[in-house]
């Protein structure tokens, strides 16, 4: 759980942080896919989020936006949202605020827009202010399904949705190639489980 859903003490070393946005009088998820664009996973992704009428926020590396604009276009187009994951995919933990923002600055470039998330969640405390001033919102997460990993079965990964996911999460899914196959198949049915159990789905604010 520790990874799967962050604990409350962690969320307080953020807590300015988007961790969960409820919103009154209806049940509402906000699903996120970070690491992408790329043309092998990210237009199946599309695919499948238009065969359900389901909009997303999709925080991007910025070296992927710059090899594949074609594909960062088709996230535009198709009315999703987008945020930035720095250039490089770097951690704050071992880089230097001032690269840290650098980085993403580079990525801003490309990437219009304010939302950031940092890539693993990984960032000391003086970066989030450092961030937060220079005008990014930071957007985490409340459920991470761990698609990723190699040591998860696709069944896992569905499970983690269904098991952690409430009122007001924002849950983390990959377009990346190390996610693919447990995320093609846990996606659709993560999202059927979640239109059954009445939630609506919105993009980050």
């Amino acid at each position: 759980m520790l990874i799967e859903q962050p604990p409350f003490l962690y969320r307080l070393l953020f807590p300015r942080s988007r961790w969960r946005i409820k919103v009154p009088l209806h049940k509402t998820v906000y699903l996120t896919f970070d690491d992408g664009p790329i043309p092998e996973v990210t237009p199946w992704v599309l695919d499948l989020l238009d065969r359900y009428n389901v909009k997303a926020t999709f925080f991007c590396v910025g070296d992927n936006v710059r090899k594949y604009p074609e594909v960062y276009q088709q996230l535009l187009d198709r009315g999703h949202k987008t945020g930035n994951h720095t250039f490089n995919h770097i951690q704050g933990w071992n880089n230097k605020t001032s690269f840290l923002l650098d980085n993403t600055a580079k990525a801003a470039e490309l990437i219009g827009s304010s939302l950031f998330r940092p890539p693993h969640g990984h960032m000391r405390v003086p970066q989030n202010r450092a961030l937060r001033k220079a005008g990014y919102h930071v957007v985490m997460w409340d459920v991470v399904t761990r698609d990723y990993s190699r040591y998860m079965s696709p069944e896992q990964v569905l499970q983690n949705v269904k098991k952690y996911t409430r009122d007001g999460s924002i849950i983390v899914f990959h377009d990346s190639l190390k996610a693919e196959k447990n995320m093609k198949y846990a996606l659709p049915l993560a999202i059927e489980w979640l239109l059954a159990q009445g939630y609506s789905f919105e993009l980050i604010p």
